[in-house]
């Protein structure tokens, strides 16, 4: 037997001291490569696919997603600016003046109507009512002016319906 306190002796030693340290080491690194590749098929999921390929997907889907996005809001804008032009044609603004037109105490039976749209133009519609006749007179408006002459009602029923004060009578 060798002497262990000979120069080839501290030399197997310390030889052997370094392998322990190294195989401890290598088992460390083992273990933790181990959690690592746990940790990497729980995101990946049980494909044979690294995490570079990985992200490569997600963001090729992400741009994709974004794109569909984009598009997608681009197509309700444009539907809503369509939307937004033909509502501006409907009627926006309307009043009724209920009057009596021959100050004969018949119960304010003759009405001054405006119907407007956003643009403030349309037609104000009067239905003049005596004892045994009536009379319908239609005029248009545009912008908020009449093509004709208006009556005083008639012009109080613009004026209401612009300001958004749906029905009166005119002796309120």
């Amino acid at each position: 037997m060798h002497n262990l306190s000979s120069t080839a002796g501290i030399v197997a030693i310390a030889a052997g001291a370094v392998a322990v340290v190294a195989l401890c080491f290598s088992v460390g690194l083992a273990v933790r490569l181990r959690r690592i590749r746990a940790d990497q098929r729980m995101v990946l999921g049980g494909g044979k696919r690294d995490l570079v390929s990985h992200a490569t997907s997600l963001q090729t889907q992400f741009e994709a997603l974004t794109q569909y996005v984009e598009e997608a809001a681009a197509h309700l804008n444009d539907r809503m600016d369509r939307t937004e032009q033909r509502l501006d044609g409907t009627l926006a603004y309307r009043s009724l003046i209920r009057y009596d037109a021959y100050g004969e105490m018949s119960g304010r039976q003759s009405t001054s109507i405006a119907l407007l749209d956003a643009r403030r133009s349309g037609v104000v519609l009067s239905s003049i009512h005596h004892r045994d006749t009536a009379r319908l007179y239609a005029k248009q408006v545009h912008e908020g002016r009449a093509e004709l002459e208006l009556s005083p009602e008639e012009d109080e029923a613009i004026r209401l319906a612009l300001e958004g004060d749906g029905a009166r009578s005119a002796a309120d």
